[in-house]
């Protein structure tokens, strides 16, 4: 499901557009580094296990996943995405995720797309409820997503498995402002 506006962003360095297959290449290039994926539970063997996502992207089913691209905004190379995924209109939620290229790592564009998108979903998108899930290893995502206003709500023992091992996480949201 791809929204009429896109969020604002106001980085230097970055911008966001819709994820595109053609992206498909780039985004598995920077996932395939252990250290992008050591802390999250991204299992893909082979570029084909992520293009298996954009039928899901593409799809107009209010429920389905989206993900944009994060792109430099000097020569648009893809450095990243964010999404939402587990979307249920009827509830008004859905939980965001992203993943970026260590070549734009603490340039404060995780803290900027979170943000973006977080105020975008709710003001725009209309959600009541955003929620994150964190690897209880994952440090950094767990300040960024403090930084940018979620808060930490409980432990979900053995959520996801993480490479063949059930991970625990951390789940957290932020919420809108119900009048």
């Amino acid at each position: 499901m791809m929204p009429a506006s896109l969020p604002r962003l106001d980085h230097p360095l970055v911008s966001l557009r819709p994820l595109l297959r053609a992206d498909a290449p780039a985004w598995y290039g920077y996932l395939r580094d252990p250290a992008v994926v050591r802390h999250t539970s991204w299992n893909l063997d082979c570029l084909d296990d992520l293009l298996a996502d954009f039928d899901a992207y593409e799809s107009a089913d209010p429920a389905s996943p989206l993900r944009l691209a994060v792109v430099l905004r000097d020569g648009g190379q893809l450095v990243g995405t964010i999404g939402l995924h587990t979307v249920s209109p009827v509830h008004r939620t859905a939980e965001i995720a992203y993943d970026l290229s260590p070549a734009v790592w603490k340039q404060g564009v995780g803290c900027a797309i979170v943000t973006a998108v977080a105020h975008w979903s709710i003001e725009q998108l209309g959600l009541l409820r955003l929620q994150a899930t964190v690897l209880e290893t994952n440090a950094g995502s767990i300040r960024l997503l403090e930084r940018c206003g979620f808060a930490r709500e409980g432990y979900l023992r053995h959520y996801r498995l993480v490479r063949g091992m059930p991970g625990n996480f951390w789940i957290y949201a932020r919420i809108a402002a119900v009048p």
